[in-house]
């Protein structure tokens, strides 16, 4: 089955992928063999990552690929295959995964959204990284070890007290 997907070239692109088992913390108590799976996959398949954040069981991304490049998918199928692959195969594997020779980590689809306009893009990268507090795994956007945000604090475009401040809501406009 061939799944409708936005395929512009150099495109920026926002994604959520999850784990199959949502109640798991394989993507964090992994994240090394997580990050190696990006790295090997981005040697061969560059883009620049413009956001990320990895929670336990999900992740986003925002991605913007090379000119003349619209292939995501590939690189989201050599990141879930590599890190499949580093985990010991001890999940129950249901029959149709089984006859496809799958695993159950991932689940087999994920969301891909576009980006159009710079506040689309600007929506997507406070979703981003107020994503961890909004799922209540730290307080503080900041706090949480795996996400882009601490390059952004790095960068001087964000503090490390960001969406503390009432006037500001992510998602939203930011304030002055």
């Amino acid at each position: 089955m061939r799944y409708r997907r936005a395929r512009t070239p150099g495109g920026t692109f926002f994604f959520t992928l999850n784990l199959a088992d949502r109640s798991s913390h394989l993507l964090v108590d992994r994240i090394d063999m997580l990050r190696h799976a990006v790295r090997a996959t981005l040697r061969g398949h560059p883009l620049t990552a413009v956001a990320w954040a990895v929670m336990p069981d999900h992740m986003h991304a925002i991605w913007t690929l090379p000119e003349g490049d619209s292939d995501y998918s590939t690189r989201w199928m050599l990141i879930k295959q590599r890190f499949s692959r580093a985990m010991q195969p001890d999940e129950a594997i249901g029959s149709s995964r089984r006859k496809k020779s799958e695993r159950c980590i991932w689940q087999r689809r994920y969301w891909e959204h576009e980006i159009r306009s710079q506040r689309d893009l600007t929506r997507h990268i406070d979703y981003v990284h107020i994503n961890p507090v909004k799922h209540g795994y730290t307080a503080r956007a900041s706090d949480w070890p795996y996400s882009s945000i601490h390059r952004y604090i790095r960068q001087g475009v964000l503090t490390e007290d960001w969406a503390c401040d009432p006037t500001h809501f992510p998602g939203g406009e930011r304030s002055s």
